[in-house]
């Protein structure tokens, strides 16, 4: 609402006159308006028939809310309109029509005490005129635009317009014109309350120019609207002739044979009778619909899927065992575990048919042949062979599908898959099963859990098929570098088959047997134009790869191959080149590694760990300096939370013993210790390395170096005791190519000796403990082992880690 400044109050508006009011709902009377109102409340009545008696007029005034039945004097606007009651008639219901005519503006000054009806004494507002100028322009501007108005809504008649343009006068104009305008009541009610011309006429131009805009966005959408539809009976229409001219010319319609292809193939087509039912209902309802509408497509599409996957469709296993471990043994080098599973699983298949198929889990370092073995699996059991990559997989419709309400739906990975391999019992590789990731779309992981169960798999529902199928019949093989990024139910639902990293002789087996032929073939060499010795593949593998399995290897011998092709083209293809461990600098460049990483002499302070990765083992050096300080530990290198208190753990034993290792009870509170892990950009983790740092620790404070062809791994406890580690294989592995003779390790790992190959154990000793003390007399260089520990005073009474000396005694508590 405008405010009236001081000056506009101090004006003369006119007299001042009492007279009753009439409330009013959605509607606002301008002067010169004549309304037909109809009249129920009782108080309006009664304010009528006051007015009609003294022959008075009546105050107009809008209630600020239409559903406010008994408004006060708060719930009606404060500007209105005087008007003078022209016709009032009782309506037999009770309520009264009145027609009313709006004479001018008037301001409600203030509510006189009435039961009745309101009664207020107004006074007239009068206009604050315009400039000639300004009224011209806008009389003019005013007038244009009602003219468009009335182009855009056809319900204002062309008579009006022409009054409209007979006036001149701008407050009679405004009022003529806003009472034909579709605006809202608080927008009349505002204009109705300007007492400045100008601005009212201002302000009348601005909602008529958004009402055009409205209008014209309508027509726009209606005419869009209108041209779609007769789009859509065009075609229909189309449609229709062109069925009709088919049908005169006797041509055959397309539509009606695609049916009975359809019909031909679902009565071929062998499916559960979920399946039949099923498509039979699809092909039911897709005769009744047209062939153009988006719907018949989505339907042909189902049927399509329904009747092109194998639901009975089976490769012939074969169960010749013999034959299958040639097939496995020219394939791959080496790992036994995995053969000798397979093997069982086909024993156990020619005695019971009715086994479902495997579900196995190979777990490994990258390049030691996971995926290879999957395809040999097959090529060896007769089956046909698919794989899928997880790596990166986020989505759990990857695994299950899309509902059929989604455009562009599809089945998911594993039922396309198999209707590629058109067989339901293939091998079936899921590589990279550590890989997947979660997101707002769904857990994959998750909806591995009921593909992979062999007590739910072979009712596996599709999202997009609707129907149950069986799945076990497959025979799936998962491939993972890690264990600890697959979920722990998704673990329990495989057979895990580690395949740990080849050793030095089997990269060499395998280098000589598979990959020189295979790269030498590649690289379309013949075999006499090449020689590679076997010092030269033993040259590469120790000085220009470092992994657990043999891509790297390949790729090098790949670039020897490249590099003899080009002199075979350059000279002749008689050419023949040799290359020995000697030859391999020239064609290679220089080494990228040192074979061995132990150090070249005894060092106090340095003990060489044995580490566990992704990759196989590594040999991780430990490293520790004494310096002047206030009892400091500082650990540096990247180390994790676990490996962190480890060193922390294994300060505790070496303080515990002090006064047995010849050192000051208070030795640590005149020195910072500081340990360091090399390579420190790569995070390490993990208890395995506790005896390592303890050994450190122990021999910068005695001063005493430690052999350096020893490695170590195991956990520490407070007391001393050595507890057992994973990943021996791949750390002795490790051992032996950083050419190591002795490896300590837990006692409790004794038992895993065992899978550990016959050539990697010959090339060590093996030192199994059980005590930290143990570790020491064997590690570090002394003139008299058993001299490292002093006795200890008689009479004292022992620490705690000594309790296990003292005579045990059922019913007695040791007092420390």
């Amino acid at each position: 609402m405008t405010e009236i400044t001081a000056k506009d109050q101090s004006r003369d508006w006119g007299l001042k006159q009492i007279i009753p009011v009439l409330p009013l709902r959605d509607i606002v009377v301008f002067p010169g308006m004549v309304a037909p109102l109809f009249v129920g409340r009782e108080k309006s009545i009664q304010a009528l028939e006051y007015s009609m008696s003294l022959e008075k007029d009546i105050f107009l005034l809008a209630q600020r809310q239409a559903k406010v039945d008994d408004p006060g004097e708060r719930d009606l606007y404060q500007v209105g309109t005087v008007g003078t009651i022209l016709q009032m008639l009782r309506l037999p219901d009770g309520t009264v029509k009145v027609l009313i005519e709006g004479r001018y503006r008037a301001r409600a000054q203030r509510y006189l005490p009435n039961k009745t009806f309101f009664l207020v004494e107004v006074e007239e507002v009068a206009d604050i005129p315009a400039s000639e100028s300004e009224k011209e322009a806008l009389v003019r501007t005013i007038k244009a635009t009602f003219e468009n108005y009335q182009k855009f809504n056809k319900k204002i008649p062309q008579e009006l317009v022409h009054t409209i343009n007979g006036l001149d006068d701008p407050t009679r104009l405004v009022d003529a014109l806003v009472p034909h305008l579709g605006i809202k009541l608080d927008q009349k009610q505002e204009l109705l309350e300007l007492i400045q011309v100008t601005r009212r006429m201002e302000k009348l131009y601005e909602v008529m120019r958004g009402e055009i805009e409205i209008l014209e966005i309508e027509q726009r959408i209606k005419g869009r609207v209108k041209k779609q539809m007769e789009k859509t009976q065009r075609d229909y229409y189309l449609n229709e002739q062109m069925r009709a001219i088919q049908k005169e010319m006797g041509e055959q319609d397309d539509f009606k044979n695609e049916i009975q292809e359809l019909e031909k193939q679902i009565k071929r087509k062998r499916m559960s009778k979920e399946a039949m039912t099923k498509v039979r209902h699809e092909l039911k309802k897709l005769k009744m619909m047209s062939p153009m509408s988006a719907e018949a497509t989505v339907v042909r599409n189902y049927v399509d899927w329904l009747i092109s996957i194998p639901w009975f469709n089976k490769s012939r296993v074969k169960l010749d065992i013999d034959a299958a471990e040639k097939i496995l043994n020219e394939d791959h080098y080496g790992l036994e575990k995995p053969k000798e599973r397979i093997l069982e699983y086909l024993a156990v298949q020619s005695l019971n048919k009715k086994i479902r198929g495997p579900i196995l889990c190979f777990v490994g370092p990258p390049g030691v042949g996971k995926t290879s073995l999957a395809k040999s699996i097959a090529r060896a059991t007769g089956r046909n062979f698919i794989r899928l990559s997880l790596g990166g997989v986020r989505d759990e419709a990857e695994i299950r599908g899309h509902r059929r309400t989604y455009i562009g739906a599809l089945p998911g990975k594993i039922i396309q898959s198999l209707r590629k391999a058109k067989t339901n019992n293939p091998v079936f590789c899921l590589d990279e099963v550590d890989k997947m990731s979660t997101d707002f779309r769904g857990d994959p992981s998750a909806a591995l859990l009921e593909v992979l169960d062999p007590e739910q798999n072979f009712a596996f529902n599709d999202h997009y098929l609707d129907v149950d199928y069986d799945l076990s019949e497959i025979f799936f093989i998962t491939t993972a570098n890690t264990l600890y990024s697959i979920p722990a139910p998704l673990q329990d639902r495989m057979e895990i088959i580690r395949l740990a990293g080849y050793t030095e002789p089997e990269k060499l087996a395998i280098a000589r047997q598979f990959l020189v032929k295979k790269q030498t073939e590649a690289n379309g060499l013949k075999p006499e134009n090449i020689e590679i010795s076997d010092n030269a593949v033993l040259a590469i593998i120790r000085q220009y790869t470092r992994e657990a399995g043999v891509r790297n290897l390949e790729r090098e011998i790949a670039s020897l191959c490249r590099k003899v092709a080009k002199e075979v083209v350059k000279k002749g293809p008689e050419t023949r080149v040799e290359i020995n461990a000697a030859s391999i600098p020239k064609y290679l460049g220089v080494s990228k590694f040192r074979y061995g990483e132990t150090e070249e002499k005894d060092e106090v302070g340095i003990t060489t760990g044995l580490a566990w990765t992704e990759f196989g083992g590594e040999l991780l050096l430990t490293e520790v300096v004494l310096m002047p300080g206030k009892g400091k530990l500082i650990i540096t290198g990247k180390l994790g939370d676990v490996m962190q208190e480890s060193a922390q753990a294994a300060l505790s034993y070496v303080r515990s013993r002090a006064e047995r290792l010849g050192l000051p009870l208070n030795f640590y509170q005149k020195m910072d210790i500081h340990m360091h892990i090399p390579e420190g950009a790569i995070p390490k983790d993990g208890p395995s390395a506790g005896i390592t740092i303890a050994t450190s620790i122990v021999s910068a404070l005695i001063k005493k170096a430690v052999k350096r062809k020893v490695a170590m791994t195991g956990e520490i406890t407070l007391r001393g005791r050595v507890l057992p580690i994973g990943g021996l294989k791949e750390k002795l592995i490790a051992a032996q190519r950083g050419k190591v003779e002795r490896v300590i390790i837990p006692k409790d790992n004794e038992k895993d000796l065992k899978d550990i190959p016959v050539k990697v154990l010959k090339s060590m000793e093996i030192i199994p403990v059980e005590h930290m003390d143990e570790v020491l007399k064997a590690a570090l260089v002394l003139e008299d082992p058993e001299t490292l520990f002093k006795p200890a005073p008689e009479g004292e009474c022992l620490p705690f880690y000594l309790e296990e000396q003292l005579p045990k005694a059922p019913t007695e508590m040791i007092a420390h």
